[in-house]
């Protein structure tokens, strides 16, 4: 079963009232919340993820940063906040060497990220042979923008299925019933939904826990299939 992973952010960027957002849904049972590396201080950071630690909630962190010095900030940060998994980001090799003592498990992006908004370039076949590359390294997954490619997301999504051999998470614009149904169709190990929800793009006259639990009934429902 695919696992929904709630984002606490807006156009890549972590909304200002997280604590409050998550006091307002955290009645949802969502167990996989985040937040991005970028929009709220250390000091709110922190008492976030307390916040969700007392509630026994899996929390991501995602690096949106594009330079090698915010993605180490970052990732320096996720031990600090000792957070369960670290996604995102581009500079592997010293992200893995920054972690290796630590129990956080690390997803990075593949392929040729730009912008942010981040975006996903690069041929279905440059962004497989990435991935595979970056198995070899000890990640422990994948962190793909397949909706924020230009080309066959279904088939980006099944190469990579195909290509690595360690759980896929897909993150970014899965704004529709559709999307969420196709990719636990596909058979990720998890997605990410942010914007969509602020947006209330499930439930147009719904509450924020309405959202949510309308996706987590798609994910349900596919589980029992």
């Amino acid at each position: 079963m695919s696992n929904f992973i709630f984002m606490f952010t807006y156009n890549d960027v972590t909304v200002p009232n997280a604590i409050e957002v998550f006091e307002e849904v955290k009645e949802t049972g969502i167990k996989c919340v985040g937040f991005k590396d970028i929009g709220l201080p250390v000091g709110k950071l922190k008492t976030l993820v307390n916040t969700l630690r007392k509630e026994k909630r899996i929390i991501f962190l995602e690096v949106v940063s594009e330079t090698e010095e915010a993605n180490i900030r970052s990732a320096k940060r996720a031990i600090e906040l000792d957070v369960d998994y670290l996604i995102g980001g581009t500079y592997v090799k010293p992200t893995l060497h920054l972690l290796k003592e630590t129990h956080i498990k690390y997803c990075p992006y593949v392929g040729k990220v730009v912008g942010h908004p981040c975006l996903l370039r690069g041929t279905i076949s440059e962004i497989s042979e990435d991935a595979k590359k970056v198995e070899a390294l000890g990640v422990s997954g994948i962190n793909l923008l397949a909706y924020r490619y230009d080309g066959d997301i279904d088939r980006l999504i099944t190469s990579m299925l195909q290509a690595v051999n360690i759980p896929v998470i897909v993150a970014g614009s899965i704004n529709s019933f559709e999307r969420v149904k196709r990719v636990t169709e596909l058979g990720v190990w998890g997605f990410t939904i942010g914007g969509a929800i602020f947006d209330k793009k499930f439930v147009p006259d719904g509450s924020l826990s309405d959202q949510i639990t309308a996706v987590m009934n798609v994910v349900e429902k596919a589980r029992t299939k």
